[in-house]
């Protein structure tokens, strides 16, 4: 279904489900035959998924979102909206009444509300010859209640929810629209100025910036200091050996 009023961007359709295994997974169902943009959401996820193939904890009351989109640029470019995304979770965080210090962007894909980790985002595709079918936006937010800290990896930084930190309930429905009104702004930048807007303006809030961090790639980890995200999202981190370039990593601090 879609929504129209009431704040809600238009050009953007909605359709909003009882359960379902994933939201990411029901993009990809839907992905054929609907008419994209469209948000996705769940009351209740049973099998959601976060990066690396790690099951994505949804406690009561958290939302479960993914934005199924049909990206016109090559995958690479297409693959920058996870800042996009980001930067749209942040915003809509300080829209409900977080503070502005209180939220920060940790690369490449988590939304950590002072210091501890609130939301996490996933994109997932299909596609061939460097060209998207299209493109899912997952986003879980914890709102109600965060997951257990026995819940997450080991060394991970620990969870938080939104509510602890404003004292109050937020209702999904309240949280996605705020989304929804952050993306939608943050998209018209990136299709009308490309990556630059929304790379300045993850990196006004980007956690641990000019600070040590480690990166774990899938072949090892380095440590050195967080110098900043190229034109192209990669990571730069400063090692005593030199500088490297980070296109995919676990970053913990």
């Amino acid at each position: 279904m879609s929504r129209s009023g009431g704040g809600w961007p238009p050009g953007y359709g909605l359709r909003s489900l009882a359960e379902t295994d994933s939201t990411n997974a029901e993009a990809a169902r839907m992905a054929a035959s609907c008419h994209a943009p469209v948000w996705i959401t769940a009351a209740v996820q049973t099998a959601g998924r976060g990066r690396r193939g790690r099951a994505w904890a949804s406690p009561e009351g958290a939302l479960a979102a993914t934005l199924l989109i049909r990206p016109a640029e090559p995958a690479e470019t297409a693959a920058l909206r996870s800042f996009v995304a980001s930067v749209a979770l942040a915003e809509a965080f300080e829209a409900l009444g977080a503070p502005t210090g209180a939220v920060s962007l940790k690369w490449p894909n988590d939304v950590l509300l002072y210091g501890c980790k609130a939301a996490g985002i996933l994109l997932e595709s299909a596609g061939q010859a460097g060209r998207l079918d299209y493109l899912a936006i997952g986003i879980g937010v914890n709102l109600a209640a965060a997951p257990e800290q026995r819940a997450v990896e080991e060394g991970a930084l620990p969870p938080i929810s939104l509510a602890e930190v404003l004292g109050r309930a937020v209702a999904r429905d309240d949280m996605l629209l705020e989304l929804a009104r952050a993306y939608a702004a943050r998209e018209a930048d990136f299709a009308a100025q490309g990556f630059a807007p929304i790379r300045d303006r993850w990196l006004s809030r980007a956690a641990r910036l000019g600070e040590p961090i480690r990166a774990r790639t899938a072949r090892e980890t380095r440590e050195g200091t967080f110098e900043t995200v190229d034109a192209a999202g990669h990571l730069l981190l400063q090692c005593r050996d030199g500088l490297h370039r980070i296109s995919a990593a676990d970053v913990f601090f």
